[in-house]
């Protein structure tokens, strides 16, 4: 039977003789077109799901009102309460990497996909970018309406002099936020069980030492320096001051183009880590045979 199906797979040029002959430009086509079907799923639930898009919609909006009210209520400026709704906007793009990029390779070992993702011909890093991409598209939207809306009903007025400092800060954010989802997905994957533990000491308290609602700086200059390293921290600072300019800022906070440096720091280094983690989980599973066992 392996016989067979080995010699049907040679004849129709797609057996390991015909895999190995592939030039760069198949290699090439063959990941766009892994990309493209790991996002698929992500951006085509937009619309199948709609209980879905309701409470991921829902629910950052009410975590971002109750800190509106508590700022009216203390008579803090106005610029806070557009603090608040660009972190809640944001939100939406940490709890993806978390539960739809570190956690994902963990449900597809335990649902026993995992194995298909390493017969498959193909570059691992391409399942991960695909999700990133379908990742990116679903939380824009989510992103898009809390703010929208947000903004609407509590009366956020932006100022911004610099737009396209503006999107390259905020596509550097994403970059580092994704490429750090590469890197826990890893990371997750041979922790195994642990998994979902991770997923939970990494929201809630992430939320508070980024500054998700209020100024990072507020922290401290140690404190700051300390959550540097949190993308999610970095980019929201530096959104915050691109986007309400002129606004009083406390002071330690850095200006933008520090912050643009380290965010395409942590881009390349991500990145670069993910797949060197990547070839070293690989090495482990043909090694050890383990990593692809159900809930391990």
């Amino acid at each position: 039977m392996a016989a067979s199906t080995m010699s049907f797979l040679e004849r129709a040029g797609t057996g390991p003789r015909e895999a190995a002959r592939w030039s760069r430009r198949q290699v090439l086509l063959t990941d766009l077109r892994s990309v493209r079907g790991r996002a698929y799923p992500r951006v085509k639930g937009l619309l199948r799901e709609p209980s879905w898009v309701l409470f991921e919609i829902l629910l950052p909006f009410l975590a971002t009102s109750a800190f509106v009210f508590v700022y009216r209520a203390i008579d803090a400026p106005q610029q806070y309460v557009g603090f608040v709704v660009l972190g809640g906007a944001l939100s939406a793009f940490w709890l993806n990497v978390i539960w739809m990029m570190a956690n994902q390779l963990y449900w597809e070992k335990s649902q026993g996909n995992l194995e298909l993702y390493f017969a498959a011909p193909m570059h691992f890093m391409s399942i991960l970018f695909g999700m990133a991409v379908g990742g990116m598209v679903m939380s824009s939207t989510r992103a898009a309406t809390v703010l929208l809306i947000a903004g609407t009903l509590y009366g956020v007025t932006f100022s911004v002099d610099q737009w396209a400092l503006l999107l390259g800060v905020f596509l550097l954010t994403l970059g580092a936020l994704y490429g750090l989802g590469m890197v826990l997905a890893s990371l997750f994957l041979v922790w195994g069980r642990e998994a979902w533990h991770m997923g939970q000491l990494f929201t809630e308290p992430v939320y508070f030492v980024s500054g998700l609602n209020f100024p990072v700086a507020r922290l401290g200059f140690l404190g700051a320096l300390s959550v540097a390293f949190i993308p999610l921290a970095t980019g929201l600072d530096a959104m915050r001051q691109l986007a309400f300019a002129g606004a009083a800022f406390p002071a330690g906070t850095p200006p933008p183009l520090v912050e643009v440096a380290i965010l395409a720091a942590m881009t390349v280094v991500s990145i670069v880590a993910a797949r060197w983690m990547l070839i070293a989980m690989e090495r482990r599973a043909r090694r050890d045979g383990r990593l692809s066992v159900r809930w391990q």
